[in-house]
């Protein structure tokens, strides 16, 4: 019964903002083509539709809110002028009240409240669709929040999120593009993201290696945990005392200076993404404050560490040599490095996508940050990848998201900043640092003791080889008409060379963009190849 309410809620709200009109060129089965025809006599809709689905997914409540913030972040899919709009969802959510949360509290500790904190505050400090955060002291005397899932909120989520899938498989099924915007897809990694996200503990463990990463750096801090108070319903972390990003008349009143604040924002996303592999993907202002203590050097203060993004190592290379060939102007590389790395298919005409490369980036370059639009450059060239069956990689879109918030805090600190120049050395000494000898030692060493595990299989390896090479010999022999013992020993060494060069391509090929997980398969082929042109 209430699915069916809820249902007729979101049939009453998608006839308010007139949505139907997102159907106009989609084809549809008759019945449902006679239904957008009726409701085509209605009035037609003054609001662009960028905001009547804006309005509309704010009406349907906090869930539909955040999925519109996940649209905000897919240009790929999504038309700009409805991305532009969508990018103005706020997700303000009165709070839920003291008395559920006190109780949430204590049955996650299994004692009062009071026996757990020195003092405990009964007014929120802030409220999001998902989760309340409230400030306490421990009884030794430090600050905290403490932060708990509204009640009720999964069966809700639950709910939302299979009516979302539903309505995602129509459109699959039915819209003209159905098949390239992969919506089940979208609507499938959103209810992952959301349900993860529900796990304070996963959040918890997020923050504790995002701060170990940075322990002794300069540029960011990220709050303690405080393990013996958290667990799957409530996180308890050190309360943080910085002024929002956002205020920036606050910090130009301390002094800070804006250059500084947002060239260090740039190299904390590329450390995050390349150094470490491990980057806050949610780093909206809201989440960002500064530490204005030494306003000539300010620092970063990260929360809500719910997202995180990582890359493949194949992925992170390949968007390294991409970013760089970019940074060097060389549009060809980039073309050959998106069909390397397989993101556009092999039959790909390298010289018109290295053209439409060209004509995305080019404008771009040696202007200040206040001129161009980063967010506006991924369109274009996500539009030009459509043209070319481009593949979404899914592991680049958290990326993506992240990057384009960053453009934005960028704006708002330092409009003159050139994000490209700034880059462009760290990229440089990043690549340098891991084609080193001792990025490859270190590789050995992590990887040393499964290699030394699997060596032994070698020789059997060989000899199983070597059986399958005799076989191959004897039905030769066999045949009517056999090749001389010369043209015998030709096969062989053919066969040896191709089996060296298979190996060594093998391995070349991983050694490349990772440095790391070397096949012992190869290694063993190469090895075969070897000794046969030994043998002859």
């Amino acid at each position: 019964m209430s699915n069916v309410i809820r249902l007729f809620t979101i049939a009453r709200v998608a006839l308010r903002y007139r949505l139907d009109t997102f159907c106009a060129q989609t084809p549809l089965p008759p019945s449902v083509r006679a239904l957008l025809a009726m409701l085509r006599l209605l009035p037609a809709p003054r609001a662009s539709r960028g905001v009547r689905l804006r309005r509309a997914l704010e009406d349907l409540g906090p869930i539909f809110v955040k999925f519109g913030q996940l649209l905000s972040t897919r240009p790929d899919l999504i038309p700009a002028d409805i991305c532009r709009e969508l990018d103005q969802l706020q997700d303000n959510v009165p709070p839920f009240s003291n008395t559920q949360f006190v109780a949430i509290v204590e049955r996650a500790l299994g004692q009062p409240v009071e026996q757990a904190f020195l003092s405990f505050a009964r007014e929120p400090l802030a409220s999001a669709s998902l989760a309340q955060v409230h400030t306490a002291v421990l009884v030794d005397g430090r600050e905290v929040v403490v932060k708990v899932i509204r009640p009720g909120i999964e069966k809700v989520i639950k709910q939302d999120t299979d009516l979302l899938l539903g309505v995602a498989r129509l459109v699959e099924k039915y819209s003209v593009d159905g098949q390239r915007l992969r919506p089940v897809e979208v609507a499938e990694n959103y209810r992952t993201t959301i349900f993860d996200e529900l796990n304070l503990q996963r959040e918890a463990a997020n923050a504790s290696i995002l701060r170990r990463n940075f322990e002794h750096s300069s540029m960011l801090y990220v709050p303690a945990v405080y393990w013996p108070y958290t667990n799957e319903n409530m996180l308890v972390m050190e309360r943080i005392h910085g002024t929002p990003v956002t205020k920036v008349g606050e910090l130009a009143a301390c002094g800070t200076d804006f250059k500084v604040l947002a060239e260090r924002g740039v190299e904390i996303f590329f450390t995050q993404v390349f150094e470490h592999n491990f980057f806050h993907a949610d780093m909206h202002p809201g989440n960002i404050f500064v530490d204005t203590t030494n306003p000539r050097l300010p620092k970063y203060i990260a929360v809500d560490c719910a997202i995180i993004g990582t890359l493949s190592a194949a992925d992170q290379y390949y968007l390294a040599r991409n970013l760089l060939a970019i940074f060097r102007r060389d549009y060809r590389q980039v073309a050959e490095l998106h069909v390397l790395s397989g993101w556009v298919p092999e039959d790909t005409p390298i010289n018109e996508f290295e053209a439409a490369i060209r004509t995305v980036c080019e404008p771009v370059f040696e202007r200040p940050l206040k001129d161009i639009s980063c967010a506006q450059m991924l369109i274009n060239l996500c539009r030009t990848a459509r043209r070319f069956n481009t593949e979404i990689q899914p592991s680049l879109v958290l990326l993506q998201k992240t990057l384009l918030n960053i453009e934005g805090l960028g704006r708002q600190l330092y409009p003159d900043l050139n994000l490209w120049a700034t880059a462009h050395p760290f990229m440089e000494r990043w690549l340098k640092k891991r084609l080193h000898p001792s990025a490859l030692l270190a590789t050995l060493k992590r990887h040393g003791p499964e290699w030394l595990e699997q060596f032994p299989q070698v020789p059997q390896l060989l000899f199983q080889a070597l059986q399958q090479i005799k076989h191959l010999e004897q039905t030769v022999n066999a045949r009517p008409r056999a090749p001389t013992p010369s043209r015998r020993r030709n096969y062989l060494r053919w066969f040896g060379a191709a089996s060296l060069g298979i190996g060594l391509g093998s391995t070349y090929s991983l050694w490349q963009p990772a440095i790391a997980q070397m096949p012992t398969a190869s290694l063993v082929l190469a090895a075969i190849g070897a000794l046969l042109l030994l043998l002859r």
